[in-house]
This record gives structure tokens, C-alpha cells and sequence, in this order.
């Protein structure tokens, strides 16, 4: 990996995904206002503390490579962040990789999440190819139909059902994509 992952952006349409930044912080705590993000196993932000210390561990897993994440920013919605994508990469050599994302409600519907989960695909299976890096996983609860077209519109088919065990209080739904 020759690229310095504090600075990585990645450009999909009207989309950049960049890092997060303090700057973010307003429009994370109203992110996790809504009820379909705080139903999910996230860390909570209720308030500006909240943030900035969910910042700091975003900065965090860039700086050590283990959690790779972007805010995703949409010029057609003023260029704030309306969304969130992850790239959980245990370690180099392991072959496969963990991606995850979520979106503001005024941004669903949109394709936003596809786009940005498409982005960070294909930046995925670049930067860390020389590392072994061939197989993604998105993991999602079963009744969340709405990750599931996110998935298959990403490219990412469907694998198996996995049973529930925390922090996912329901069966769950393995989507998988193999580097070409």
C-alpha cells in the first residue's frame, strides 16, 4: 500500500468520498437523529462529544489501516456528508476484508449507497491487491431490504444467511464480492 490512507478521497459522480473532519461534526449528530441509524449495532452520537469521539476513531483506523472510512459527500445535496462507507481490513494477507456503510434518510433512494459502496470497491481491490486482498464482505440484518438492493446493486451476491449473535439481534444476510 503505497498511498498514505489519512488523505485517500475517492471521486463517484457527484459523489467524493473524503475523510471525516471536525467540521462534520453537526451533521454527524443529526445523522444519528435518525431512528433507521440508531436502530442499527453503531456506535451511538447523541451529542457533539459523541462526535468528535467517533471522529477520532475514524482517524484512528486510517492511521493504523484497520478501518478505512469516508464521509460521503454529495455536490447535488450542498456538498455536506449524507453518508458513510468503511473498509474493515483485518490485515494485509488475509484475503478478504469487511465493507459497511450507511446513508442520511434525504439521501436514500438515490443511489447514493451504491455509488459510494462501488467506489470504495474498486479502490479497495486496487490499493490492497498486492496484499492478497480478493474478497469483500457486507453483512446486514435479514430484514433490512433495503441494504440488500444496496448490495446487489454493488455488485456483492448474495452468500448465506448467517445466524443472529451480537451486536446483530437478527439472522443476517452474507453478500460477498471476488476481485476480478
Amino acid at each position: 500500500m503505497d498511498e498514505d490512507l489519512r488523505s485517500v478521497t475517492l471521486a463517484a459522480g457527484p459523489l467524493l468520498l473524503r475523510p471525516w473532519c471536525r467540521e462534520d461534526v453537526p451533521a454527524l449528530v443529526e445523522a444519528f437523529q435518525d431512528r433507521s441509524l440508531r436502530s442499527m449495532p453503531l456506535a451511538a452520537v447523541t451529542d457533539e462529544a459523541d462526535a468528535e469521539r467517533w471522529l477520532r476513531e475514524q482517524a484512528e483506523g486510517r492511521e493504523s489501516g484497520s478501518r478505512i472510512s469516508f464521509a460521503v459527500a454529495d455536490a447535488d445535496c450542498g456538498g455536506g456528508p449524507v453518508g458513510h462507507v468503511v473498509l474493515k481490513y483485518p490485515s494485509p494477507g488475509s484475503g478478504s476484508a469487511e465493507v459497511g456503510y450507511w446513508t442520511v434518510a434525504r439521501a436514500r433512494g438515490r443511489g447514493v449507497a451504491p455509488r459510494a459502496l462501488e467506489a470504495l470497491t474498486g479502490w479497495a481491490f486496487t490499493a490492497f491487491a498486492a496484499d492478497g486482498l480478493r474478497r469483500l464482505e457486507l453483512i446486514h440484518q435479514e430484514d433490512n431490504e433495503a441494504s440488500c438492493r444496496v448490495a446487489l446493486k454493488a455488485g456483492y451476491a448474495f452468500a448465506e444467511i448467517l445466524p443472529a449473535r451480537p451486536p446483530w439481534p437478527l439472522d443476517g444476510h452474507l453478500h460477498v464480492r471476488e476481485a476480478a
